[in-house]
């Protein structure tokens, strides 16, 4: 199946995290999209593997996306090597996305930039028609390279060059995030306490959105950083 958008994240619930209302808008305009999951999660101090499964499935449900896959990477010793970006590169050549949006390029979590890199360095080989993969039809996968690729942003305030209005979709956005019970804020938990399962954390998600909305003059927005400034034919897509 060919996609407009292809959303990675190197755990189940990032993809919901940093980009969920830019998804929602995408596809409330006919867009089709898919997400890619590096990693199970296993690591994470609360859940399970298999929880994480049932939640990532109920949030894609939610977001209403295309499919959603899990490429069994090992959470927090993933690497950026020739195996990991052929694996890569066989989603993007078999879904052919226009635009990509993966993990943030400075983060907290030590595989957040690494999953940036590696899909950004998948981007690039997977344009190469001297690449094989190892995929059963990898001679019948041709090169594709996407045309955009924008990080979210996380845990760090990064500075956005690029903001996406999500004002009609924040609500949904948290519904979606909030399906990852495992992890957020749930005062019925008796797991450990984490970073991300405060409800000042979960408020933090919504007073960025709203305050990327409020520098741009909407409601809400979710901010990307880019590797290539976009270009806009119609000057009219810019008023």
């Amino acid at each position: 199946m060919k996609v407009d958008i292809l959303a990675f994240g190197s755990h189940p619930d990032d993809v919901e995290l940093g980009c969920g209302g830019s998804i929602l808008s995408a596809i409330s305009q006919g867009l089709k999209v898919g997400i890619i999951d590096l990693t199970k999660g296993e690591l994470g101090t609360r859940g399970t593997p298999e929880i994480r499964k049932k939640e990532s499935e109920k949030a894609s449900e939610i977001l209403g996306v295309s499919f959603r896959k899990n490429l069994d990477f090992k959470d927090g010793f993933f690497i950026n090597d020739k195996e990991h970006q052929l694996k890569v590169v066989e989603v993007l050549r078999e879904h052919k996305p226009s635009i990509i949006f993966c993990n943030a390029v400075k983060d907290r979590h030590i595989d957040h930039p690494k999953g940036s890199k590696l899909v950004s360095d998948s981007c690039f080989l997977s344009g190469l028609s001297k690449i094989n993969t190892n995929h059963k039809n990898s001679k019948n996968q041709l090169p594709w390279t996407p045309k955009q690729i924008y990080h979210y942003i996380q845990w760090f305030d990064l500075k956005p060059d690029i903001l996406i209005d999500i004002s009609e979709f924040q609500e949904k956005k948290m519904k979606a995030i909030m399906a990852y019970e495992s992890q957020f804020y749930n005062p019925k938990s008796t797991e450990p306490n984490t970073p991300i399962s405060s409800k000042r954390f979960i408020d933090s998600i919504k007073q960025r959105d709203q305050n990327f909305g409020r520098i741009s003059g909407v409601d809400s927005a979710e901010g990307f950083t880019v590797e290539r400034p976009p270009v806009v034919k119609d000057i009219k897509g810019i008023i």
